[in-house]
């Protein structure tokens, strides 16, 4: 996953800012991006966005080891 916080710079930048979340996706990254009133503004509105988008960890083994 990649997370990026853009600030207001970005808003000029949106050509460059597809392509690089093209070339991201072509090889299974998850882009999210953000912009820096939102973070500061709202951060729990972000966290939320970022935990519903973050796949699930695989559960650890149960097996016993070295007994």
């Amino acid at each position: 996953m990649v997370i990026e916080v853009d600030g207001g710079q970005h808003a000029e930048q949106n050509q460059v800012d597809k392509e690089t979340d093209n070339w991201l996706t072509s090889r299974s990254f998850t882009v999210l991006r953000f912009w820096d009133n939102e973070v500061l503004n709202n951060i729990e509105g972000v966290v939320e966005i970022i935990c519903k988008a973050t796949p699930p960890s695989p559960s650890p083994s149960h097996q016993r080891r070295g007994s």
